[in-house]
Order: structure tokens, then C-alpha cells, then sequence
């Protein structure tokens, strides 16, 4: 352990930068990066990576908002019977461009959000990007003001939306948009309009397109929800501790991340370079290659490792491709070569974490997900760091 932490070889460029005679190298970048807030104000420190920030229950998401979200998307069929394929990332989505989750506010037992989410007062004045005015409507009830309107609550809800859409979703008789379990209710009920599918993605987009009428903003949320949606579908984690298991994790939570090649960091996604083998560059794209998300991983338990798939192969101790893949254990690096037996001929990495799947950043156009061991070709072997 001390001793793969002394190795502190770090090339400039990671998979990227390892140009064999076969003309590829790690991994080889990707859908645009939907990370951002579009949010009037900020409530605690967005996750600038990109991706799914290390913590709480699910990525990012406070446990008692994720309750709240996994509690609306149960229940919403109450309220709209035809509505289909509500599910608790889509209304995670939303709160995390709308106000981050509630993050830096203390929610109650019973969902009450303290202190209050007021967005700014829509008078025209052009501050936080409002140019019309909207009038008072509950004599500053819910918003605190008899001056105008202001989107209030984890979903900045208008007072006079909220009128039409808001529950009781947490039985106390009131229908309040500051009590996380109410306000996600009310979300979901107005997501699903009269009945609509949210399996269909052209409906799942009109759902949010409804909620703000902005094409940026769909696309935020729809990258949010695609993101959270990866990071529902976790594999078990009891057996594993220690160093592993913060290795392990923090490769997990960066599924839905973009492919970017050359990029990821010891800090995290980051720009990469151009060109890809096939061409594609990575020099717009904030993410990870496949050996700058191991990079990444390992840097979070102290071990540094060189920059290259190839190179990480020799750090450790080597697991030989004869062994099989039921040779893994969680936390191992898995190697991919064009000439299985040449280490030299390495291109790619992930991280094992059990049961025939790794952690992966696969290739231009993708994003960090799960995949099976065999879904690369040419499996190499592994290393064990831990």
C-alpha cells in the first residue's frame, strides 16, 4: 500500500497520450455536459465536475429529499391515474437545477424546509434574467411578499401554479411548496399534465419544456435525470470497506459523466484534448477517459498512479488474463490489450466492483457507466492495489 503510494508518475495526457502501433490507445470522447444551476439563487456549493458529487444516499441528494423525490413518484397515481413512468430521478432532476437539492437548509422529520427558497421578486426589474412582471396572487402566503410573485420552495413553484398543482403529500392537512414531501408531490403531479407517458421521451421533454420554457433547460435537466438514473442502479457494497470501497465508490459516482479524451483529473472530470484515434476531440468536453477515471478513484484512498492504461498495469500486483475474471476482487484494475500477454498493447481500463462488472468510461460519445467485464475486447488481466 505505502509502496504503490510512492509512485507518483503522472503523464501529461492519459489515455490520450499513449499512441501505440496500432494508433489507439485508452479508451477511446461525447455528449455534451449538462452540469449547471439555472437557479435565481444559490443554495450551498453546486458539484462543478459535471457529474455525480461523492455522498448522501443516492450522488448528491440529501437522504431526506431523496425520500421525498422515491415518495412523489409512488404516489402521483392517486392524483393522475393515466400518468406512466414517473420515477424519482426525473423529479430529482428538477430540484437540482431549481434549487440544488435544498443543500444548505435544514429539512424537518416531516419535510419542512428551513429557512424558506424564495427565487427573486418578478417585477421586470431584469434581475436573475425576469423581464416581466408578475403580480401578487396570495397576498405573500407562500412567497412573503404583497409586492409581486417570487418561485418559491425546492421546486420554485409560483404561488399561482402551486395553487392548481400542490398536495398534501405528508398528511398534515396542508399543501405547503416549502415541505420537500408536498413540493415534490405537486411537481410530479404537474410533470404528468392530464396523463401523460414519461417512458416517451418526446413527452418526458414536453413535461419539462412545460415546466420552464427553455430548450437549455431541458437539456440540463434531461443530462440530471440521466445521471441520477445511472446512479440508482448501484451495485451491492456491503462486503466491501476501506480503501476499496472509497476507491470503488467514488468510480460510482461519476456514472453518467462524459467520455472526454485526455480528460479527468486526480481532482476529478476535466477537459481533455483533441484527437481521439477516431477523431473526436475532447478539448470541449468536462469528463473522464477511461484511465483519467481510475486516476481519479485511486487519488481519492492517497494512491496516485500514472496517467496511461499502460502504464497503471504496472503498478500492483498483476493478475494474469489466465486466471479468469473470477480472479477480480472489487476495487482491481481490468486491462483490455490489442495483443493480450504484451502489456505494451494496452488500451484501456476500469474498475472492477464485483459480480462481473466495472466501472467504465468506454469511448467517444459515451458516459461513465456499469458494464460487464466482457464488454471490451481483449481482456488482459487486472492489477491489485489494495
Amino acid at each position: 500500500m505505502r509502496s504503490v503510494r510512492r509512485r507518483r508518475r503522472l503523464a501529461r495526457w492519459g489515455c490520450a497520450g499513449l499512441l501505440l502501433l496500432f494508433g489507439a490507445v485508452c479508451c477511446v470522447a461525447p455528449i455534451a455536459n449538462s452540469v449547471g444551476a439555472n437557479v435565481a439563487l444559490a443554495i450551498g456549493a453546486p458539484d462543478d465536475g459535471g457529474g455525480i458529487a461523492v455522498g448522501g444516499k443516492v450522488a448528491d441528494i440529501p437522504p431526506r429529499m431523496l425520500a421525498a423525490y422515491r415518495h412523489a413518484a409512488r404516489q402521483v397515481g392517486k392524483h393522475v391515474p393515466k400518468c406512466q413512468g414517473m420515477r424519482w430521478p426525473i423529479l430529482a432532476g428538477i430540484a437540482k437545477v431549481e434549487s440544488n437539492h435544498a443543500v444548505g437548509r435544514n429539512v424537518a422529520g416531516n419535510g419542512d424546509i428551513r429557512p424558506r427558497i424564495y427565487g427573486v421578486l418578478l417585477n421586470g426589474s431584469g434581475a436573475g434574467g425576469n423581464t416581466t412582471v408578475f403580480p401578487d396572487t396570495d397576498g405573500g402566503r407562500w412567497d412573503g411578499t404583497a409586492a409581486g410573485e417570487r418561485a418559491v420552495g425546492p421546486f420554485q413553484f409560483l404561488p399561482s401554479t402551486w395553487d392548481g398543482v400542490g398536495k398534501d403529500a405528508n398528511g398534515d392537512k396542508t399543501a405547503d411548496p416549502h415541505n420537500a414531501d408536498d413540493a415534490a408531490l405537486g411537481a410530479a403531479v404537474y410533470l404528468c399534465g392530464n396523463g401523460r407517458d414519461l417512458t416517451n421521451e418526446s413527452q418526458l421533454r414536453a413535461a419539462i419544456f412545460q415546466y420552464n420554457r427553455s430548450n437549455t433547460y431541458v437539456a440540463n435537466v434531461r443530462g440530471w435525470i440521466d445521471q441520477y438514473t445511472a446512479a440508482a442502479k448501484s451495485p451491492a457494497m456491503d462486503n466491501v470497506t476501506g480503501d476499496v470501497r472509497t476507491v470503488v465508490e467514488a468510480a460510482l459516482a461519476q456514472r453518467g459523466v462524459p467520455y472526454s479524451w485526455g480528460g479527468g483529473t486526480t481532482k476529478g472530470p476535466s477537459t481533455g484534448i483533441c484527437c481521439s484515434p477516431s477523431g473526436k476531440s475532447g478539448a470541449r468536453i468536462k469528463g473522464f477517459d477511461c484511465s483519467g477515471l481510475t486516476t481519479y478513484a485511486y487519488a481519492q484512498a492517497g494512491i496516485r498512479l500514472p496517467r496511461t492504461a499502460a502504464a497503471q498495469a504496472g503498478v500492483g500486483r498483476r493478475i494474469p488474463a489466465s486466471a479468469g475474471a473470477r480472479a477480480l476482487k472489487p476495487g482491481d484494475l481490468v486491462f483490455y490489450a490489442y495483443a493480450p500477454g504484451r502489456d505494451s498493447t494496452i488500451y484501456h481500463v476500469g474498475i472492477y466492483v464485483g459480480s462481473g462488472q466495472m466501472v467504465n468510461a468506454p469511448r467517444p460519445g459515451t458516459v461513465v457507466r456499469l458494464d460487464a467485464v466482457d464488454a471490451m475486447s481483449g481482456y488482459a488481466g487486472g492489477a491489485r492495489l489494495l
